[in-house]
C-alpha cells in the first residue's frame, strides 16, 4: 500500500475530527481502471467504495456508497429511499451539491450533509474512498463511517454485469 501522505483536504479532515472518525489519507497514483487502482492500494475491488451523488425529483440529493465490484440497483435503491425516481446528476450539479469534483466525492466534509445510503456488503471492512482531492484515497473503517453518518444500510446493489434498470 502507498505511504500515508499529508492531508489533501482540510475540510474532509475537520469533518472527520468533528465526528471522532479516524481516517487516513493515502496518496495514490492514477489508475486506468478500478482493478488497477485496487491493486495499487493493495486492496480488492470490493474494498474501494464509490460515493455516488444521487438526485431526487425534488432537487435534493443523497449519497450512495457502492463497493467497486458492484453497481447501484435502481429498483432496490428507490425502494429503500421510498421514491419512484432517482438519477445521477451531471458533474456540475454533483459539484454544487457536495463541493467535491467527481472522483473525489465523499460524504465526509461535503458542503451539504445529504443522507447516506450504503450497500450492506461494506459492513465489517476497512475501505478506501474519495478523499476530497484528486490523487488521494481516504481509508476508514466502514462501520465507523456508517455510524458517524447514521447511514441507512441495505442491499442497494447488484454485481456488475447484471441487468441495471
Amino acid at each position: 500500500m502507498p505511504e500515508s501522505s499529508p492531508v489533501p483536504s482540510e475540510r474532509v479532515a475537520a469533518a472527520a475530527r468533528s465526528r471522532s472518525l479516524s481516517v487516513e489519507f493515502v496518496a495514490r497514483p492514477a489508475a486506468g481502471s478500478l482493478e488497477e487502482a485496487a491493486a495499487l492500494l493493495g486492496l480488492g475491488p470490493a474494498d474501494i467504495v464509490k460515493t455516488l451523488v444521487v438526485k431526487r425529483s425534488d432537487d435534493t440529493y443523497l449519497f450512495a456508497l457502492v463497493p467497486g465490484d458492484r453497481a447501484i440497483s435502481w429498483p432496490k435503491l428507490r425502494a429503500v429511499v421510498g421514491v419512484n425516481k432517482l438519477r445521477l446528476p451531471d458533474a456540475d450539479l454533483a459539484l454544487a451539491a457536495t463541493g467535491f469534483e467527481r472522483g473525489t466525492i465523499t460524504p465526509v466534509g461535503s458542503t451539504t450533509e445529504w443522507p447516506v445510503f450504503a450497500d450492506a456488503s461494506i459492513r465489517g471492512r476497512r475501505i478506501a474512498m474519495g478523499a476530497g482531492a484528486h490523487g488521494y484515497s481516504l481509508f476508514v473503517d466502514a462501520d465507523e463511517l456508517l455510524d458517524a453518518y447514521r447511514a441507512t444500510v441495505a442491499d442497494i446493489t447488484d454485481p456488475i454485469g447484471e441487468l441495471q434498470r
